[in-house]
């Protein structure tokens, strides 16, 4: 079997821990203290989000959307295709690395989204865009972390809680859409989002779509 070979590793600002970004043949992945967050051969489950979130207003005029994790580039690249020409995309990565390796390593798995003219980097933290913007999307798809019980930094547990989802549901539009991927369920988190002002619907999704995988969940929170 061929061997993974390390091609970069980066710290994880607020953690103390660090990324590292291992290749084996034509497969990559993108682990944080010894766990796998990412690998390109499973990414279906992220670009169902993107598409479920996407078909609910792309037929607006000028959608802006909000894409919170840019990861390996397959959710960003799905929010693009899904949406007009006219649109707007910011990807919020918190790892300046990361970002780099899209524009590198990582550019060719998803076809080079960072290159598309409608999508803007923010390379910092999510949590700042919701904080100061005011129903300024039409959606937000938020895949920072391995859901509501994250794993990779503990500061993204404010996303989830209820002043995270507060200032979510401010930075949308009227009926916008958040969405969220997470590795499983959490029936604690759906309760938060319908307390939020939310109308909530759940999907289960397979990592690898017909091939199989794991069963990943979205939660689809339309802002009321």
């Amino acid at each position: 079997m061929i061997p993974w070979q390390l091609l970069d590793k980066a710290p994880i600002p607020d953690n103390g821990g660090e990324l590292r970004l291992y290749q084996r043949g034509a497969e990559l992945s993108i682990r944080a203290d010894g766990q796998e967050l990412m690998n390109s051969r499973m990414h279906d489950s992220e670009e169902v989000l993107a598409r479920l979130a996407c078909e609910r207003v792309a037929s607006r005029r000028k959608v802006r959307v909000l894409v919170g994790g840019l990861g390996m580039g397959f959710t960003l690249a799905e929010t693009a295709r899904q949406l007009q020409a006219d649109a707007e995309v910011v990807v919020a990565e918190l790892v300046p690395a990361v970002v780099a390796w899209n524009r590198t390593h990582l550019g060719h798995l998803a076809g080079h989204p960072l290159e598309d003219a409608r999508v803007r980097v923010h390379t910092g933290d999510v949590a700042e865009l919701l904080r100061n913007e005011r129903e300024h999307y039409d959606a937000i798809l938020l895949d920072v972390d391995n859901g509501p019980e994250g794993f990779t930094r503990q500061a993204n547990d404010w996303l989830y809680a209820r002043s995270g989802l507060r200032n979510a549901h401010a930075s949308l539009r009227p009926k916008g859409v958040l969405a969220v991927w997470s590795a499983g369920a959490d029936r604690e988190f759906t309760e938060r989002l319908t307390r939020g002002g939310f109308k909530v619907e759940e999907v289960s999704t397979k990592a690898r779509g017909r091939r199989g995988g794991s069963r990943h969940h979205i939660w689809l929170a339309t802002r009321l």
